[in-house]
């Protein structure tokens, strides 16, 4: 999640230097007429009833890099993101995989946001983690929607969505499969 804070003055352009630290995962944006401008920009898109091309997308997602790089109040940002190009390769994969498991997104997805063709991800993923990608991410997503049953009290739809499960039929029958009992008698036995 990102965050936009107002800065009416930004200071001289300085270069960014990835630091060797831990970077949150909600970073505030600097807020300026440029971002609001990209958003006012790329709302169109999506006012129309038929979707924009992915190169466009593509093309915008670089503007909005660009811009938030452009503004020298986004350093964390920008430290973030030189961190990725220096980290190793496999701990990109191991940062990427950590920061997105929740989302629902495809495998060829993940492999994109690794920088990696489907094939090379799922090569890298397993010698590094010793698992495929598909079953680390279920246990991930199942140990995750464990946790926000038991200590968060969240409903199981809330955790079904959380958790990057399609629905809540398809996350109740996934739950039960693997820790035998449904979602449901987690929160049961909480409240009794």
């Amino acid at each position: 999640m990102v965050t936009f804070t107002d800065t009416s003055t930004f200071g001289p352009s300085t270069p960014i230097r990835s630091t060797a630290r831990k970077h949150e995962p909600i970073m505030p944006l600097a807020n300026s007429v440029s971002i609001h401008a990209f958003f006012q920009s790329i709302l169109t898109y999506f006012d129309e009833d038929c979707q924009p091309d992915p190169s466009l997308l593509e093309l915008k997602f670089k503007e909005l890099i660009l811009t938030l790089a452009d503004n020298t109040a986004n350093r964390e940002l920008l430290g973030y993101f030189c961190s990725l190009l220096e980290e190793p390769q496999s701990v990109s994969i191991q940062l990427i995989m950590e920061a997105n498991y929740c989302y629902n997104l495809r495998l060829e997805e993940f492999a994109a946001l690794c920088a990696r063709s489907l094939s090379a991800f799922k090569r890298d993923f397993i010698r590094i983690y010793k698992t495929a990608p598909g079953k680390w991410l279920l246990e991930k997503r199942l140990n995750h929607a464990r946790h926000l049953l038991a200590n968060r009290g969240k409903t199981v739809g809330e955790t079904s969505v959380e958790c990057g499960f399609e629905n809540a039929a398809h996350f109740s029958r996934t739950f039960r499969q693997r820790f035998g009992m449904a979602p449901n008698s987690i929160k049961q036995r909480l409240i009794v």
